[in-house]
């Protein structure tokens, strides 16, 4: 199959121009001014935008927690994620306490397997750090390309490991060329402000919100950077929320150090405020909670000074009956929703339409930055010769309303319902195959592939 596209707005993470790019196969083969050649499929994109496929570097598909699953799995969560303009996820694979690493991914592979309808990747989530796991953590670089390893500063008990295991893991990785991520919020303060919410009735998604004050991530997320410049260690901290915590980081570059940091959409564009509406709420319950006005106004200038380099969505959506399993009690609501659909379109619509950022940092916050963080660039991220045709066509004056009408994730409410957006994902490529068309979707199970990573790309 061989695709042509004529007279696109072509936006990389430093380029924009107007000019044609020749697909043969699953690469990229040309770009240039009036390419003269003959495909088998032309797509004329005169004004409209095109540029790398989305990366979105956080999303829990078919996922244990809580006492049940994420309502997305590898079929419905990928597909989602190909209307919205992402073509590669990144999932993580949870250890099991006690258990192998090799084990967890068996359990992961076969939840994708024969189900992924776009590409896909994994971190591996370490619960239980020992000799015999730091021998696994090296054969899933070298062997697996699964380069990057997920840690909990919270969920005592179930996912959590300490700061002795925390500083052992970063040296062996960083002596094998992996990357150290974390959820940076203290979970012993939150676990006692949450005890003694329910002690006095403060049983309200609100409670959820006020258990997780912002100087538990921004004292974890500190504690997490001098950690990693103890050790040398290369490490991301994930689905950042917060001014305080972004301020640890701003911190760390006076020391000449260098941490990486995701935010999610849902902290660029949503606040606390929707707490208030009584088990309404539950919707946004996820962990870190949503912040204050103030905290959107941090991130969006943490994204251009360069302090945040990508935005995930941390995708974990759950019907609402299984929200209501902690209706009578906020430590019970799983936590998590629903946005890889939304991902792309929200950061056009918010972001660049609204001057917060340019075309190209737009698209290195989408998709670039992400490719070279976690060893897929240049194969995915980016539109240049010899890369993986993965690609979106976008109007970028398509009106739209967000609705779980209309959504394609498997969840029955929308974060984001009414939004009203401008800009559409129109025409997604994967691998020079066009998988969505006129809001279908021409991509089966399966077609979706495991992508191997390699080392971290230092990123300016």
């Amino acid at each position: 199959m061989s695709i042509i596209i004529k007279n696109g707005h072509i936006v990389t993470a430093s380029e924009d121009y107007v000019a044609d790019i020749f697909i043969k196969g699953e690469q990229i083969v040309a770009i240039g001014k009036d390419l003269n050649y003959k495909a088998d499929k032309m797509i004329d994109a005169t004004n409209k935008l095109v540029f790398p496929g989305g990366i979105d570097p956080h999303v829990h598909l078919d996922m244990p927690f809580m006492g049940t699953y994420s309502s997305d799995d590898y079929e419905t969560g990928t597909r989602a994620a190909l209307f919205g303009g992402t073509t590669t996820v990144i999932d993580f694979i949870l250890q099991t306490q006690g258990d192998t690493l090799y084990n967890a991914l068996k359990t992961w592979q076969e939840k994708s397997k024969n189900k992924a309808v776009g590409d896909y990747a994994y971190h591996m989530a370490i619960t239980d750090f020992n000799d015999k796991v730091a021998k696994e953590v090296v054969q899933f670089i070298e062997e697996e390309g699964i380069s990057s390893f997920k840690t909990f500063m919270a969920y005592k008990g179930a996912l959590m490991i300490d700061d002795g295991q925390m500083v052992q893991l970063m040296k062996v990785v960083k002596a094998h060329g992996g990357l150290v991520t974390v959820h940076a919020t203290n979970g012993d303060m939150i676990d006692s402000l949450i005890a003694k919410n329910r002690v006095v009735g403060n049983l309200s998604p609100l409670y959820h919100y006020l258990s997780q004050p912002e100087i538990t991530e921004a004292e974890a997320s500190a504690r997490f950077a001098d950690m990693l410049h103890y050790t040398g260690c290369p490490g991301y901290i994930v689905h950042m929320t917060c001014e305080g915590a972004l301020n640890a980081v701003r911190q760390s570059t006076k020391r000449n150090q260098k941490v990486f940091v995701e935010t999610c959409t849902q902290y660029l564009v949503l606040d606390a405020s929707l707490y208030e509406h009584g088990f309404e709420g539950a919707k946004w319950v996820m962990s870190p909670p949503l912040r204050e006005k103030k905290d959107q106004d941090a991130l969006w200038s943490g994204i251009n000074q360069g302090l945040i380099h990508t935005v995930g969505t941390d995708h974990c959506p759950f019907l609402w009956e299984q929200k209501l399993m902690g209706k009578d009690d906020f430590s019970k609501i799983p936590n998590g929703h629903p946005a890889v659909e939304h991902r792309i379109e929200l950061l056009y619509s918010e972001g660049v339409m609204k001057g917060k950022i340019s075309l190209t940092k737009f698209v290195e916050i989408t998709s670039t930055n992400a490719a070279k963080i976690f060893g897929m660039y240049p194969k995915k991220g980016t539109i240049g010769i010899g890369s993986d045709a993965d690609m979106v066509i976008f109007d970028p004056n398509k009106k739209h309303i967000i609705s779980a009408k209309t959504h394609h994730m498997n969840v029955d409410y929308s974060g984001y319902e009414g939004f009203q957006i401008k800009g559409k994902t129109e025409t997604v490529i994967l691998r020079g195959k066009v998988v969505i068309e006129a809001n279908k979707c021409y991509s089966a199970p399966g077609n979706g592939k495991f992508i191997k990573r390699g080392r971290t790309i230092v990123i300016n």
